[in-house]
């Protein structure tokens, strides 16, 4: 059965994986993005996926955002918060807008998307939520503190909401990825990726559609009994 499913920051990366996997289920999927239209338009000439835009570090407009995707496709059954960013430096050197921009979009991103589905997903008693954090929320990561801050905050948010949403049938879980063979760590040198992988066991980078998978399976009626986790894709670097 297709339900709709919004993927915030959808359109590349881990994100555009997400997408596809969901739609090629059958699922009709709203990929939104922040700013990069070209990526924008390609990727839905490419997929056929519905794109829309708003930053989901503004309440108002993933209010608006969401209640336009309703509009066109339906109820929202399976949200996939995934939109983040970086601003990486040392902690002495931080600055406060370094820090609030991280936590503005990856930690309350979390709670302004999921506020605009919640109280449809308990009325239906049925929703599927998946929060992308990371290895790095995990472990920690010398010079991403407010990463590392946000995406710790990720799991402590799914920990606690999948407690809220159970009875209703809204499952809530989280996925910590490692180093994933995205755009962003493909464009550093190749000395600097050595180095990553010779931190994973695994001896690799992961694959986007490695993460997809696993969301794939998180929002199945398969996973129905499966809320409040957290799962480790990160080919064995972190074990916790």
């Amino acid at each position: 059965m297709g339900r709709t499913a919004i993927v915030t920051g959808g359109t590349r990366g881990i994100g555009a994986a997400i997408s596809r996997r969901l739609a090629a289920n059958g699922h009709d999927v709203a990929a939104t993005y922040a700013g990069n239209d070209e990526a924008a338009r390609k990727f839905r000439e490419e997929t056929g996926v519905s794109v829309y835009k708003w930053t989901v570090d503004d309440f108002d407009a993933c209010k608006a955002g969401v209640e336009s995707v309703v509009s066109d496709l339906g109820e929202v059954d399976i949200l996939v918060n995934n939109a983040g960013i970086t601003r990486d430096a040392m902690f002495h050197r931080m600055t406060p807008e370094q820090w609030n921009a991280v936590i503005t979009t990856n930690l309350n991103g979390l709670f302004n998307m999921t506020k605009q589905v919640w109280d449809g997903m308990r009325s239906r008693r049925y929703g599927r939520i998946v929060n992308i954090s990371s290895v790095n929320g995990q472990k920690g990561q010398i010079g991403q503190v407010n990463y590392s801050a946000s995406k710790a905050g990720d799991i402590g948010f799914t920990r606690a909401l999948a407690q809220e949403g159970a009875r209703n049938g809204i499952t809530v879980n989280a996925i910590c990825p490692g180093y994933i063979a995205t755009e962003m760590v493909m464009a550093v040198s190749e000395k600097i990726r050595e180095r990553i992988i010779a931190q994973i066991p695994v001896g690799r980078l992961g694959d986007p559609d490695e993460v997809a998978r696993c969301v794939e399976f998180l929002v199945s009626e398969n996973a129905a009994f499966i809320t409040g986790s957290v799962i480790s894709a990160n080919g064995g670097q972190h074990m916790g």
